[in-house]
């Protein structure tokens, strides 16, 4: 199988349980929520998407034969290869939608290379066997086949997903990350009204884009 990335690099995670950890980001084109494109965003399950993943002309991007070729790509984006003690990658496989598209002989790959593994998924797909973290990001009024998992970040608000209907699944961790927004009042209402939802429901805790607030990729 054959896979098409978007863009890789070489960063701070920026959200959730693992923000500010050195990571490996491989953003893979195509998603099911959305086809990327500006004039159908409207009818998009989840138009507040801040992601370009349309096509394979980014950072590090092309389209790349076989897992092995996908994932020397990758290795070759971490500086400490060579460095025994930091000799184990952190790759985050994203998107777009990466199930779409990751699959076990990846997987596989990646551990022979000692990657951990994570994945940023919307849940409407169920994941292939292996992968070390598994992030749900569900959208409301989409199908959420992942119920379990490591780690749940529900964009926030989402009028027609609140956070009371995702509470009872089966995670370690729940995250309310508030939607982003280009007007500053409405950004910093979606903030405001996050945090009093985690003060209110501390099984939540607020997850922040930092990478945007260091303006990092």
């Amino acid at each position: 199988m054959s896979y098409r990335i978007k863009e890789a690099f070489y960063s701070l995670q920026g959200e959730g349980k693992h923000s500010g950890r050195p990571a490996i980001f491989c953003r893979f084109s195509h998603c099911n929520l959305w086809n990327g494109k500006e004039a159908d965003r409207s009818n998009a399950i989840c138009p507040f998407c801040d992601t370009d993943f349309v096509g394979t002309d980014g950072q590090n991007g092309g389209i790349f034969a076989n897992a092995v070729d996908l994932v020397n790509h990758l290795l070759a984006l971490w500086p400490a290869k060579n460095d025994q003690a930091w000799s184990h990658p952190f790759v985050v496989l994203t998107g777009g939608e990466p199930l779409l598209q990751v699959d076990e002989p990846l997987i596989n790959q990646l551990h022979q290379q000692h990657f951990e593994v994570a994945v940023e998924t919307n849940g409407t797909l169920t994941p292939p066997a292996g992968l070390d973290w598994i992030c749900v990001s569900p959208k409301a009024n989409a199908p959420l086949l992942i119920t379990s998992g490591d780690e749940l970040k529900l964009v926030y608000p989402q009028p027609d997903l609140p956070p009371k209907k995702m509470a009872p699944l089966d995670f370690k961790y729940f995250y309310l990350q508030p939607m982003d927004n280009a007007d500053p009042a409405i950004q910093t209402a979606n903030q405001k009204a996050a945090i009093n939802y985690c003060l209110n429901h501390p099984q939540w805790q607020l997850s922040l884009q930092t990478h945007k607030l260091l303006g990092i990729d």
